[in-house]
């Protein structure tokens, strides 16, 4: 086991939380993080209701929380009442304004976590009472902005100790395995939250078709591309844009995004069918430069259980020069 405050304050066994990753974290998996002793959280990123319920019913009852796209949150605001009426364990929040939320989310008596992209999002956080403040990284599969993991966490840790506050730190982007939960820790965070490395985990909503393309990539195969909403029509506003696998498509349209605008109606649905199939050559798997560093799919307790003893060696003095 490693011990900080994260696993202290939140009664966790691993100082590991689950990237509520929209449509790929479900129930089964986030449940499956909570019983291996970290935090799960489901991705209603998305705000889709009828999915949200249908995964906290797959959860059963474990204490997972729940994590939003904030920007949509705000045009589906009775999702987030509708969840809270559930008591999650958390709610995170992340890519726009926190204010509108925040309130409610500590009046339920839930952890509001927040995670920013930069140490501007974080002060805002921190004005808005988040008791944990997740520092994403551009290394990061998904949505996110420009700062590198290895910069942004330390300063941010630098930003709450200016501060005097106490909120926990969580580094994300990048991090798939022991190695990196230790460094995270070094830089000054209390635990790390996992994305790619549990998105090709044996409980992730993920087609078959999408993970036999990932293992065999590197994390040079990643890019970030606006694309990918183009064709999605997803108005994902400054200065967010998507860390996908390329892929003919992006080889395609990700420098001709006025060209895919005027063939959206084509072209969207034939990218969500070929996602839906898991047909990795047109829909793009949604993974980070971490990719490089996983080649099995195994059960998320054995992701967790890996990681953390190769960390706990690392920080015991088990680390090759």
């Amino acid at each position: 086991m490693i011990e900080t405050r994260l696993t202290r304050r939140m009664g966790l066994d691993h100082p590991v939380i689950l990237a509520p990753m929209a449509g790929v974290a479900g129930g089964r998996l986030a449940a499956a993080v909570n019983r291996a002793g970290g935090l799960g959280l489901i991705g209603g990123g998305y705000c889709d209701a009828a999915w949200i319920d249908a995964q906290f019913g797959e959860a059963g009852n474990a204490a997972v929380g729940c994590g939003f796209i904030t920007w949509r949150l705000a045009g589906a605001p009775e999702v987030l009442d509708h969840v809270l009426e559930r008591k999650p364990r958390a709610v995170l929040l992340s890519f726009g304004e926190v204010a509108p939320f925040a309130e409610k989310i500590r009046a339920a008596g839930v952890t509001l976590i927040c995670q920013v992209q930069s140490r501007a999002d974080a002060e805002v956080a921190l004005e808005e009472g988040a008791e944990v403040i997740v520092a994403q990284g551009g290394e990061a599969g998904g949505h996110g902005a420009r700062r590198a993991t290895m910069t942004l966490v330390p300063e941010v840790a630098d930003l709450l100790a200016a501060k005097g506050s106490d909120a926990l730190l969580v580094a994300a982007g990048g991090i798939a395995d022991g190695r990196g939960l230790a460094a995270a820790l070094m830089l000054g965070a209390d635990g790390v939250m996992l994305g790619t490395r549990l998105w090709a985990s044996a409980e992730a909503l993920v087609p078959e078709g999408q993970i036999e393309a990932a293992m065999q990539a590197s994390g040079d195969a990643t890019l970030r591309t606006r694309a990918v909403d183009v064709v999605r029509d997803l108005p994902w506003p400054e200065p967010y844009d998507i860390r996908v696998l390329g892929n003919r498509f992006t080889e395609r349209w990700h420098g001709d995004l006025e060209g895919l605008r005027a063939a959206r109606a084509t072209e969207g649905p034939r990218w969500q069918a070929a996602f839906a199939a898991g047909d990795a050559e047109t829909g793009n798997p949604v993974v980070g430069e971490a990719i490089g560093l996983i080649r099995s799919r195994p059960p998320a307790a054995a992701v967790i259980e890996t990681l953390v003893r190769d960390a706990r060696a690392l920080l015991d003095g088990g680390w090759r020069r």
